[in-house]
């Protein structure tokens, strides 16, 4: 052979190796195969999650070539080479999950209020709860709004009860005077969206009224019924359980939690308990599993029946139908759902003589809840449950393993699941949990030992309860039930006045959670030593995490509150004002003070009732108060960079080099964070997108201030 082919030759087989080397990861994945389905819920949430960090609303244009180019891709996964059909199906379900999207918003598109209104509302009570303020909330459909066409009025709102408060019951029409508007976006960009979140739930509006609720007419026949059962359920609870014992034995078992105080309510938060409140999952799991126990069993003791029949079945049928119940006699919340279709995916599983709680149970209700309501996926509940369900599963049998292994005794055993049980769920949701509230609680696993065993009495109670109610003999049950409650807030508050009991975190970077996530989801599905990778991006969300900088200024977006760092904390400009702007503030700081302690700090200099000034990044800013804000200006714009306004300043001139935000601006960009940059200052919009929820035409841009030298 000559030099040259020796020398094609080589260059030959480099190049056979690179392409080997190349094909490796698709091998591995076609090798992986049979696991790859957990990963599916996994790619969807990937294009959710994109969809909504797209900054314009697609058209359908963009939807047809999502929907073209899936399609492409499932025909590759079914007649494609090995190699190539994992990463197609991946790629089908990030389209996939973008293009629920889109269907989701056609199908919840309803009119959010334009204008702030006063005045006359007819509405039929859909919900009834209490606001962070304590105040008895009624939610309302059929809204009927003087002098607002029905083609701009909102499906649902919103109804603070600030005067009399009577007896009402969901399904009743009721009319009353109130000021509404329509919701408020984040107070910071990055943080909650409330605005986002109601317009899926179709919540226009929300506000209001220190007048009389007067019931119009009664609920109609179907709402009648389950209110009837609802209603008796909760009398006959606080009638036997007085106080905030029956308060919260009645709002787990119904929903009904406008008697719970909020003072349970900061305990329950405080010692990482809130979950026992929430009828999702977990409670769900209790009443399902303790009517599927009782039913199975009670038939094997009718050795007749045990004989003839599959007892597993009929119980997995009967619960079904008892969740089913619950479902409706809950009020049918987003959790409630949730955590209905993962239990009758379980039950479907029992029917099926397959194993009920599998991995691949939870990837299937994922999947559906994310096509059904692909908006769930940003919401705390959704992020939460599952990842307790995903742990639990994961890890509960090598530990029960290894326990019997071990041959411990049997009360050592009983205890040593139970310590694993609430260490699995309370790691799995510590990141969520501190995500959402903005602190962590230490103490929280040895309230969840003291009070989640406790917890199945109160379920099991309210169910034996609801089934000897009709024949008079609910005392025995409703007494135990009560007597678990008063335990469980007992332990809430105890342990939520333990030193360090709340430890405060800021709030985390928008990559933080998904990489956490994605390491946890990797470490759980991926079979082999190549799992241990899933611990590199949790290391990497907590560095992000650890390295995260808040903004040094923030202004709310109705103008009438600036928050800027300083020495000992976030420093405001007014302890009032911005509804709960300062109090989300502070707490996405990792700040425990409240707003009145934040208005004394230093950082802000002038009386707390008039103008104020502070320095953020070598510039001067001012925030202009009280009346004749606007004639002072001319005179502020002289002596600061920054001037904030919150009333709209008008077309007049300015003299003196400044920038003006004023209601004009915050009106469309709603409210602005900061940035620091070589030279001045970034301030961020929170509506920086033009989407549906947002009702800009148009992305907002950021605006620059910058020290212009006299």
């Amino acid at each position: 052979m000559t030099g040259t082919g020796l020398v094609l030759g080589a260059m030959g087989g480099k190049v056979a190796e690179g392409g080997r080397l190349l094909l490796r990861p698709f091998e591995a994945l076609a090798a992986a195969r049979a696991d790859l389905f957990l990963f599916l819920p996994v790619f969807m949430a990937t294009g959710i999650g994109l969809w909504f960090r797209l900054p314009t609303e697609p058209g359908q244009g963009v939807y047809a070539a999502l929907g073209a180019a899936g399609l492409g891709l499932a025909l590759l996964a079914w007649r494609g080479p090995w190699a190539l059909r994992p990463p197609a199906v991946a790629l089908a379900a990030v389209m996939v999950g973008a293009l629920a999207c889109g269907l989701r918003v056609w199908m919840v598109a309803s009119p959010m209020l334009a204008a702030p209104y006063y005045g006359p509302i007819q509405g039929r009570i859909i919900d009834i709860d209490r606001s962070q303020t304590d105040a008895v909330r009624l939610t309302l459909d059929q809204v009927v709004l003087s002098e607002i066409p029905p083609d701009q009025t909102p499906a649902t709102i919103r109804i603070s009860l600030r005067g009399e408060v009577k007896t009402y019951q969901p399904g009743a029409t009721v009319l009353t005077t109130a000021r509404i508007a329509a919701p408020e976006a984040a107070s910071e960009p990055d943080g909650f969206d409330f605005r986002r979140m109601a317009w899926f739930q179709q919540l226009g509006a929300v506000g209001y009224t220190p007048n009389p609720v007067v019931i119009w007419a009664e609920p109609g026949p179907y709402e009648a019924w389950i209110n009837r059962i609802r209603a008796y359920l909760s009398q006959a609870i606080t009638d036997r359980v007085p106080g905030d014992a029956g308060a919260f034995a009645s709002g787990s078992l119904t929903g009904d939690r406008s008697g719970i105080s909020a003072q349970v309510v900061a305990d329950l938060r405080n010692s990482s308990l809130a979950h026992l409140l929430a009828i999702s999952g977990m409670n769900m799991a209790f009443i399902v599993a303790f009517v599927f126990g009782l039913v199975r069993y009670g038939l094997a003791l009718v050795p007749v029946l045990a004989l003839r029949i599959e007892a597993k079945k009929i119980a997995a049928v009967i619960a079904f139908f008892v969740a089913a119940f619950y479902l409706a006699l809950s009020g049918a919340n987003v959790a409630t759902a949730r955590a209905f279709l993962t239990v009758s995916i379980m039950l479907g599983a029992v029917l099926l003589d397959r194993r009920a709680i599998t991995l691949r149970s939870v990837a299937i209700s994922a999947l559906a809840l994310m096509l059904w309501a692909p908006e769930s996926l940003l919401e705390p509940g959704f992020q939460m449950s599952y990842a307790a369900t995903i742990a639990l599963i994961a890890g509960f049998s090598p530990v029960e393993r290894w326990m019997k292994a071990k041959k411990l005794p049997w009360i050592a055993e009983a205890v040593g699941l139970l310590v694993a049980t609430s260490v699995l769920a309370g790691v799995a949701t510590a990141p969520y949990a501190a995500a959402t509230f903005n602190r962590t609680a230490p103490w929280g696993l040895v309230a969840n030992l003291m009070t989640v065993p406790v917890m199945s009495l109160v379920m099991g109670g309210g169910a034996v309860a609801l089934v000897l109610a009709p024949v008079g003999l609910a005392g025995p049950a409703l007494w135990v039930m009560g007597k678990a409650s008063a335990w469980i807030l007992f332990v809430a508050h105890w342990v939520s006045g333990w030193g360090g009991a709340v430890t405060p975190v800021p709030q985390p970077g928008p990559w933080v959670i998904p990489l956490m996530t994605l390491g946890g989801l990797w470490l759980v599905i991926w079979a082999g030593r190549g799992k241990l990778w899933g611990l590199a991006p949790i290391a990497m969300g907590l560095v992000l995490w650890g390295l995260v900088e808040r903004p040094v200024l923030l202004i709310s977006s109705d103008g009438v509150l600036a928050g800027v760092m300083g020495p000992e904390g976030r420093a405001l400009s007014s302890s009032r004002g911005a509804g709960f702007a300062a109090e989300a503030w502070l707490s996405d700081d990792g700040d425990l003070a409240d707003p009145k302690a934040a208005a004394l700090r230093p950082g802000m200099e002038g009386a707390k009732s008039q103008d104020r000034s502070f320095a953020v990044a070598g510039l001067k800013g001012v925030i202009l108060q009280g009346k004749g804000a606007a004639d002072r200006v001319a005179a502020a714009c002289k002596a600061a960079d920054l001037v904030i306004l919150p009333l709209s300043f008008g077309p007049a001139p300015v003299q003196g080099p400044c920038r003006m935000v004023d209601a004009t601006l915050l009106a469309r960009s709603g409210a602005l964070g900061s940035r620091v940059v070589p030279g001045g200052l970034v301030l961020i919009p929170v509506r920086a997108q033009a989407r549906v929820w947002t009702g800009n035409d148009r992305p907002v841009e950021d605006v620059l201030v910058t020290k212009v030298a006299p």
